[in-house]
């Protein structure tokens, strides 16, 4: 038995085919895991109660913008110090080595803004008036505002406020704006590397399935 073998075309114009190929299965495989860890991190950020917000910050891009065997892939987010203290968690302290001025929803009642964090200094000259401290042994102390009519204390849902206020009797101190707090945990809550690590196991038959059929 006897087999002829013809090629059919030359070798250049066949290679070169190829390497269009491999151009556009790189970075469709390079896109598709880029797609998949976007939406992995993001899901972990909504999964962990972090809220939608925090999670569409999380973007992506893929370069360059034309097939490439060169391509690659960026996942970062628009908070990234957010993002990387609930990846690592992290213990954080004020600045100035003394204490976290944490709002209660007083801030905004009482004309503070929203979507962002007011400061005591801010709060006070937005109000124009004076926050008073109120020192505790156990749990966080306070801000509290004495202007106008005083008010008892409005429970914000923190534990350490509701014992405040069973401790006092609901004595009239005043309007708690802030909590007082040494340092603050913040419990790991994500975990970025694992769905990294498992996209990018997968990469290879990312490519391979978007290798252009002939």
């Amino acid at each position: 038995m006897r087999f002829n073998l013809v090629i059919d075309g030359s070798f250049a114009e066949i290679f070169k085919g190829e390497e269009r190929a491999a151009r556009v299965a790189v970075r469709g495989g390079i896109k598709d895991g880029t797609e998949q860890i976007k939406g992995l991190w993001r899901g972990q950020v909504t999964s962990a109660g972090l809220g939608d917000r925090l999670a569409r910050t999380v973007r992506s891009n893929v370069y360059p913008n034309k097939p490439s065997t060169n391509a690659a892939g960026l996942v970062w987010s628009r908070a990234p110090k957010i993002i990387d203290a609930f990846d690592r968690g992290v213990t954080i302290r004020s600045a100035d080595g003394f204490w976290l001025a944490i709002p209660t929803r007083n801030v905004r009642l009482s004309g503070g803004a929203r979507g962002r964090k007011m400061t005591p200094a801010e709060w006070e000259r937005k109000n124009n008036r004076r926050l008073h401290f109120v020192y505790q042994k156990t749990g966080p102390s306070f801000l509290v505002d004495k202007g106008g009519d005083p008010l008892r204390e409005r429970i914000m849902g923190r534990r350490g406020v509701h014992r405040a206020a069973r401790r006092r009797k609901f004595r009239e101190i005043g309007e708690i704006i802030f909590l007082l707090v040494p340092q603050v945990r913040l419990k790991k809550r994500l975990d970025l590397e694992r769905d990294a690590r498992a996209v990018g196991n997968r990469l290879p038959s990312l490519v391979v399935s978007n290798w252009p059929r002939s």
